[in-house]
């Protein structure tokens, strides 16, 4: 059993890599599928049938279903197209930017709450600085947002979800720090108003 004992930790060691590469490569797999149909949706929202319109009456569009593609974030300082989905569970955050449900959509003069994984989409947030900007794509538009300030949360703060309707703000959250391996103590919050 002894002898055993290097050949049972160096399989052990294998299979813990092999879990990690797979999931890291399926995280990947699904942010380029969401990646795709965000460009799709942003590409399409300018082409309406004349005949679906009213000049007196707007018609009111479902709301998006958890897991849903819902539009694209483009980071232009980091060079980076990410796809907003909508919720904020596990499961919607591998396929990119969560879209908090509950908070406003660009256009809609609220607060606009979007979340995602340090170690993912959010790999290199911590290099924006004030004055950097956040376009949001959706098929009705795009909106752009101008860093205020960031500031660091206790991870189960939750005072910076307000779902205030007085005015247009963008919040983007991640976990913080940023090199920590497992859950964060944190939360990195950046504040961006609309230009």
């Amino acid at each position: 059993m002894v002898k055993k004992l290097p050949l049972i930790i160096i399989l052990a060691g294998l299979l813990i890599i092999g879990v990690a590469v797979w999931q890291m490569v399926s995280v990947k797999v699904q942010t380029n599928t969401a990646l795709k149909e965000a460009k799709e949706i942003v590409s399409n929202g300018n082409k309406e049938d004349p005949s679906e319109t009213s000049n007196t009456t707007e018609k009111k569009e479902d709301p998006p279903k958890f897991g849903e593609t819902v539009g694209l974030l483009t980071i232009p300082r980091l060079k980076s197209e990410l796809p907003i989905v909508e919720g904020t569970d596990p499961n919607d955050l591998n396929k990119g930017v969560g879209h908090y449900t509950g908070s406003y959509f660009p256009g809609e003069n609220g607060q606009i709450v979007l979340s995602g994984h340090r170690d993912t989409v959010f790999r290199r947030l911590g290099e924006l600085e004030k004055g950097d900007k956040f376009e949001v794509q959706l098929a009705n538009g795009s909106f752009t947002y101008e860093i205020s300030h960031t500031k660091i949360v206790e991870s189960d703060d939750t005072s910076i979800i307000t779902l205030q309707n007085e005015e247009e703000e963008l919040i983007v959250t991640t976990c913080y720090p940023f090199n920590v391996i497992g859950d964060s103590p944190q939360r990195y919050i950046i504040y961006a108003k609309p230009i």
